[in-house]
């Protein structure tokens, strides 16, 4: 959990991609925290992703969501149509809402996430 501290209405989030909370998805090694759920109403949500190498993690967005790579490479498969691309650090991401994805990783990636995610996680 990031350590929040502010200056007025600017929020810092401190630590935000270590100890993040598992998936809990049996047999994949995938965690996901966020440093920021909906401040002051906001509906956006931002914090980090974490995957290990072994089994993939299949996700269907219910929402839109961006993604920067800021440790490791993830290799993404479009789950619909089959097409697959890879994503190094530094490199931004979008995910549309409704997209049906396959995350994998050959050793650890993180990732940091914005999204628009109004409802409760």
């Amino acid at each position: 959990m990031p350590t929040i501290t502010s200056a007025g209405s600017i929020l810092k989030a401190t630590d935000g991609a270590i100890g993040l909370p598992s998936m809990d998805v049996p047999g994949v090694d995938a965690a996901i925290g966020d440093s920021f759920h909906n401040p002051g109403g906001s509906v956006l949500s931002s914090g980090f992703f974490e995957l290990k190498s072994g089994a993939p993690l299949e996700y269907e967005y219910t929402y839109d969501e961006t993604k920067i790579v800021v440790k490791g490479e993830f290799l993404l498969t479009d789950i619909d149509s089959g097409e697959s691309l890879r994503a190094v650090v530094g490199e931004v991401l979008f995910f549309p809402k409704g997209t049906k994805v396959r995350f994998e990783t050959d050793d650890h990636a993180i990732g940091f996430f914005a999204g628009d995610r109004s409802f409760a996680p």
